[in-house]
């Protein structure tokens, strides 16, 4: 599809207001019931489902003096803040849609978010003004420029909130109209938006509320993610459905003590980290009697070891593990390794949820059988509308009836599922099919290797061969070629084991933790 449907504008809205399940409505009904409750907290600043329903209703007034109206984009680049939310959900209350934007990109790769969107309005906080002037020339309409957290050279969030009621247009939200383009990291080229319905957020909300346990009252969520990406708002949209209180962490270089501390002053209950961040966390001694409150500890993005998950199970003892998979074009969480399964079945990504139906096929789109490799294709009200203005990546994401994923996986008889590869970094060597992931997990289990990514490097007899691109544990001793090799003797095949070796101090990742391997061919 181009361009998705918008929805449809009325004079008086023809449905109760609070009747949908989207969560403007949400808010709308939590803000009637329990006023009074916390819906986030940002360091010593609370604020109350009335007051957040206040906030984004005169903010959605501001944005509609300003000339935004249904369907039009609203680009988003703030750090983590309630404000950025509040942006989100101001824009959904006038049926136009949010894009946030990743505010690590540099200014060219920013103003084709802003280009490629057709973004009318872009929001910004005051940290990152500088960034928003250089990009300002990209947006397509009236170059809406307002502030959170401070002055800029327009009308700032706070004099929004301290300033007069504006009036809000009446519009109808279809739960199928779009309410997201989220813009995928571009790892393999120019990043794609994929359109995020608010059916899409409802269903995630769903997945999470059951597979999180959020089943209390005194449930409270902490947001530690980059908010501009899906693992962030995935994680805030249970809590907006269910009414449940959200500590949101600012943005920064990971702070394992300072989340230990907002851990324990709001007495959190779920916590979702990449391994890396509960590797920082779970090496401080205090953390298990800190975070006494904590009922489930949540990781993805990335695989964690043995060593790691036994280390979190010792820290912070009774408390469930729980790990998900997914991907932004499925809003995102597909497949959940729940609790002791974590350490039984190290390299799955679990089981599909219950709302995502799953198929492993091959390129003619036959099942294969249950052991084989294959790509995963998802079908279910998960499943984004499209890409932003991209019809033929639509086309082919979405042939055949089922969402692409690009994830090479297998399936044990008890119908756990192993990623072994993205389908296009899977390497061909001499005629042999080598997953990455596959020789990762082996080389990962060194003592001697902290981190490693595997890629494919051009070699004149077979075609291509896997290079292990290794951050040491000890940058005083790391592992040679030869010390990497003998470990996979009898882990691999022969034609699996790396034959070159790269040691870098660190991997490149994006927002979300994964690696970036073109970044990694470059380097070779």
């Amino acid at each position: 599809m181009v361009t998705p449907p918008v929805p449809r504008v009325t004079g008086g809205r023809t449905s109760l207001p609070g009747a949908g399940q989207h969560w403007i409505d949400q808010i709308l009904r939590h803000a009637h019931q329990s006023p009074e409750r916390i819906a986030f907290r940002f360091g010593e600043r609370a604020i109350t489902w009335d007051a957040l329903n206040r906030r984004i209703r005169r903010f959605a007034g501001a944005l509609a003096a300003a000339g935004v109206g249904p369907g039009d984009r609203v680009a988003v680049l703030m750090g983590n803040r309630p404000e950025m939310i509040e942006t989100v959900l101001a824009a959904n209350v006038l049926g136009a849609i949010a894009v946030p934007v990743n505010f690590r990109l540099t200014a060219q790769e920013a103003a084709y978010v802003l280009a490629d969107s057709g973004a009318v309005a872009l929001v910004a906080d005051a940290d990152l003004a500088p960034l928003a002037a250089s990009v300002r020339g990209s947006l397509s309409g009236p170059a809406v420029f307002v502030a959170a957290g401070g002055a800029a050279d327009a009308l700032s969030h706070e004099a929004i909130m301290e300033g007069p009621d504006l009036p809000v247009p009446a519009v109808l939200i279809d739960e199928r109209a779009p309410a997201l383009i989220m813009y995928t990291s571009g790892a393999t080229g120019r990043p794609k938006g994929a359109v995020l319905s608010h059916l899409n957020l409802h269903a995630q909300a769903g997945t999470v509320i059951r597979h999180w346990r959020l089943f209390r009252d005194d449930d409270v969520n902490l947001c530690a993610s980059p908010m501009f990406h899906i693992a962030a708002i995935g994680s805030i949209a249970p809590m907006i459905a269910l009414g449940g209180t959200t500590v949101i962490m600012p943005s920064g270089r990971f702070d394992p003590g300072g989340l230990l501390g907002a851990v324990e002053r709001w007495s959190v209950t779920h916590l979702f980290l990449v391994p890396a961040q509960w590797q920082e966390l779970v090496a401080l001694p205090e953390a298990g009697r800190r975070a006494a409150s904590l009922r489930v500890m949540c990781w993805g993005a990335a695989p964690a070891s043995v060593t790691l998950l036994t280390a979190m199970a010792e820290a912070f003892p009774g408390v469930a593990n729980v790990a998900t998979f997914g991907q932004t074009e499925m809003s995102p969480v597909t497949c959940v390794l729940d609790g002791d399964d974590a350490l039984a079945r190290i390299g799955s990504v679990g089981r599909p949820v219950a709302t995502t139906s799953v198929r492993i096929v091959d390129d003619a789109m036959n099942d294969v059988p249950r052991g084989e490799v294959g790509e995963i294709v998802y079908r279910g009200p998960g499943v984004m509308t499209g890409y932003w203005n991209d019809p033929a990546a639509t086309a082919e994401a979405l042939r055949g009836g089922w969402f692409h994923s690009g994830d090479l996986v297998r399936e044990d008889p008890d119908g756990f599922l192993y990623v072994v590869d993205r389908k296009k970094d899977m390497i061909i060597s001499g005629g042999e099919n080598i997953y990455c992931a596959e020789v990762e997990n082996a080389l990962a289990a060194h003592p001697a290797v902290a981190d490693v990514a595997v890629v494919g490097a051009p070699h004149p007899r077979w075609g291509e061969t896997p290079v292990a691109v290794v951050v040491a544990r000890d940058p005083s001793a790391p592992p040679s070629l030869d010390d990497l090799t003998a470990w996979c003797r009898d882990r691999l095949a022969p034609y699996k084991k790396p034959t070159r070796l790269l040691l870098v101090d660190a991997l490149p990742r994006n927002a979300s933790g994964k690696v970036l391997k073109p970044a990694l061919r470059a380097l070779l």
